[in-house]
């Protein structure tokens, strides 16, 4: 009887602690977008996220989307040889990748290599006291941290996405010629009849957003951390997790307006 008495009260403080934790975030992105039209405009701070996000994530992108790619090929390929139809292979590919993959993959890896680590190196910086000691010198901790590196994953993360996407087919007509000795000039064909810009286009506005979305989040729970090496540890995993999470919401949300 206490247990049935008892569940919807904890389902409400759930609820309540919810939207509580989403308000302050809200709150955290109206001050994000304050601070990221005044004055200093941090130029080498953003180039030097530029670098860590894009650059120090190329290699494992590349990686990943070659064998993505390929492996998409070797599933599609099973089915489409049941109607002769191998030369679709690369259209399916491109299809997926360009709309779904491409963004989601990039986003999710981006979050595991350059998300954890703004959310572990702010959130040091919060149980150290040094946020606090940027605040007496003047320095607004949101400019000087958070922007740029909002900036940078959100310029950056589209740039990504189309490595993903053109390493992605790659690994597809690889797999395509040397497994199912599809014809190159077929293959690019199929891929140029179903694959359209506009496809492109939108994968890259996904991408755009996941990279804010992944950003935001990694600092806002760094920012919000406390309680020693155990807060930066419970902060990072819970800025991986929530980026995750939302990366599919986001996906969900965008794709329906695309579609109408």
């Amino acid at each position: 009887m206490n247990f049935i008495l008892m569940f919807p009260e904890f389902i409400g403080q759930m609820i309540i602690k919810t939207l509580a934790g989403f308000g302050r975030f809200l709150l955290f992105i109206k001050e994000l977008f304050h601070w990221a039209f005044q004055r200093p405009f941090r130029l080498g701070l953003i180039i030097k996220q530029f670098e860590f996000v894009g650059n120090k994530s190329a290699v494992i992108i590349f990686i990943s989307a070659l064998f993505v790619g390929a492996v998409l090929g070797l599933q599609l390929g099973v089915i489409f040889r049941l109607f002769s139809a191998e030369g679709l292979m690369g259209a399916a590919t491109g299809k997926s990748l360009a709309l779904e993959l491409g963004p989601v993959m990039c986003g999710f890896i981006v979050i595991g290599r350059a998300g954890a680590a703004m959310a572990a190196e702010i959130a040091t910086m919060r149980v150290n006291e040094q946020i606090d000691a940027m605040e007496a010198m003047g320095v607004n901790p949101i400019s000087y941290l958070v922007v740029p590196r909002v900036i940078a994953s959100t310029l950056m993360m589209p740039l990504l996405a189309g490595i993903f996407l053109f390493v992605g087919i790659i690994g597809c007509y690889l797999v395509a010629v040397v497994f199912y000795r599809v014809d190159t000039m077929t293959f690019m064909q199929q891929l140029k009849w179903i694959v359209y810009w506009s496809d492109v286009v939108k994968g890259l506005v996904k991408a755009t957003v996941f990279g804010f979305i992944f950003s935001s989040i990694a600092c806002y729970k760094g920012f919000k951390a406390k309680g020693g090496a155990k807060g930066v540890g419970e902060a990072t995993t819970s800025a991986v997790v929530a980026g995750l999470l939302s990366i599919l919401v986001g996906d969900f949300i965008i794709t329906l307006f695309q579609v109408r």
